[in-house]
């Protein structure tokens, strides 16, 4: 089990190291809600958008997910990766010569 960041911790993380784990959730939740559009689109409704809405469906994901991911208002997601970095880059540190 991953433990969440000390929140004494938390300010000291490299604003990188967070952004990082913020784009690794938006990808995980794009993956997740691309089949949930894909089922929603019925191009035979008043207002399915055929082709067009087909080309432009991935960037609407993308944009969802990446809006979602933002702010830690995702699924937690960033936080766990987030807090597994730190340990691992604390423990690359530990292991240096």
């Amino acid at each position: 089990m991953i433990t969440p960041i000390p929140a004494g911790a938390a300010a000291q993380v490299p604003p990188r190291m967070r952004q990082a784990a913020q784009a690794f959730e938006a990808q995980v939740l794009a993956q997740l809600l691309q089949p949930a559009f894909a089922a929603a689109s019925n191009p035979r409704s008043a207002f399915g958008g055929g082709s067009a809405e087909a080309q432009w469906r991935p960037m609407l994901v993308e944009a969802f997910a990446t809006s979602a991911a933002r702010g830690g208002r995702g699924i937690g997601l960033a936080d766990m990766v987030l807090a597994h970095m730190i340990r691992t880059q604390a423990q690359s540190q530990e292991n240096r010569p």
